[in-house]
């Protein structure tokens, strides 16, 4: 298979290059993002390779059919960037649900300790010889009460590191699986008893902006609010606010809703456009990662192993567990079994 491989970044490139090489499949490697004004850079070939900024909506997915591309194969588990329903009974979607679930999970409990533990801010003082304690009063977690909104394997894991902390735990899913060591509350009460939430969940309609000005004014004053998921679920001008209004007590961001023209490039000696983005990382009580919860050797290894295994397995029969279907409209867990093929 030939395949156009969009947003490809130094990281990704030696991982998707051997695994390629090793089962049969050729990429070419396009540091631009698809959109539809690059989508002609996939004429000629069997399928694209897009990861969470590139932009797959319903006319880049006509012009992909129209070039004769019969596989789009996400590098992520998320898929809201991708107009699946116009994929149907034209081009195939599939996905890596899940590369390293420790890798986020880990990230998330270290942007939390960074913050509690005020790490960042004694890095930086010690650097020029200061070593001064002032202002670097922290908590412990131990006893604090951790919301989690989402638990899959993601949210699963970070639970189990909370727990490990001596945390007590509440979560919230809108599909909750078997409790263990923790209980299923709503999403009122998990405002109301947190002294850190955790987002974990996917996003769509349902939780596009989840954490918006409402939710944060049911919460604890001081609440940290911890985002490695997806950027959209938190309103960002809100949080600013909720920041200001000294509702919010940090904010720990590896995602951000307006990230696409942003994260994965290097701005610095450069105005940053975005104001509230600006604003949020003069901060004290910010901290903003770019996107990298999910940037370990392991999980690119899996990555590039499981997209490979997709493409490789669609080449071979037409099926694929991986992927995502709109015939029954239950994209994730479609009804049909997954030996048979989709269309």
């Amino acid at each position: 298979m030939r395949i156009a491989f969009f947003d490809a970044k130094d990281y990704d490139i030696p991982y998707f290059t051997e695994e390629g090489d090793r089962r049969g499949v050729t990429f070419k490697f396009y540091e631009t993002k698809l959109t539809a004004d690059t989508a002609e850079l996939a004429r000629g070939f069997d399928g694209v390779c897009v990861f969470v900024n590139d932009e797959v909506g319903e006319e880049v997915v006509d012009k992909l059919y129209s070039y004769g591309v019969r596989i789009i194969a996400l590098r992520c588990a998320g898929y809201n960037n991708v107009a699946v329903e116009a994929c149907y009974r034209k081009i195939h979607v599939v996905r890596v649900p899940a590369y390293s679930p420790y890798a986020v999970a880990e990230h998330a409990m270290a942007l939390l300790l960074t913050s509690v533990r005020r790490i960042h801010k004694a890095y930086n003082r010690t650097k020029e010889f200061n070593f001064s304690l002032s202002g670097l009063t922290g908590f412990d977690l131990h006893g604090k009460t951790v919301g989690v909104i989402g638990t899959g394997k993601i949210g699963r894991i970070f639970i189990d590191i909370c727990k490990g902390f001596g945390m007590n735990v509440v979560a919230y899913d809108k599909f909750p699986g078997q409790e263990d060591g923790f209980c299923y509350v709503s999403l009122e009460e998990l405002f109301e008893r947190s002294d850190v939430i955790s987002l974990h969940c996917p996003l769509d309609g349902e939780t596009y902006h989840l954490i918006g000005a409402e939710a944060i004014a049911k919460m604890k004053k001081g609440v940290i609010l911890l985002n490695a998921s997806r950027g959209a679920l938190i309103d960002a001008e809100a949080l600013l606010e909720g920041i200001k209004a000294r509702k919010v007590g940090a904010a720990l961001l590896d995602v951000y809703e307006e990230e696409s023209d942003l994260f994965f490039r290097d701005f610095s000696g450069h105005i940053l456009e975005d104001d509230v983005l600006a604003r949020l990382i003069s901060m004290p009580n910010v901290i903003v990662t770019s996107h990298q919860a999910f940037l370990t050797q392991e999980a690119l290894k899996n990555i590039a192993e499981t997209t490979v295994g997709n493409l490789v397995a669609f080449e071979k029969d037409g099926v694929c567990e991986n992927e995502l279907c709109y015939r029954c409209g239950n994209i994730e867990t479609c009804k049909r079994s997954r030996l048979e093929k989709c269309f």
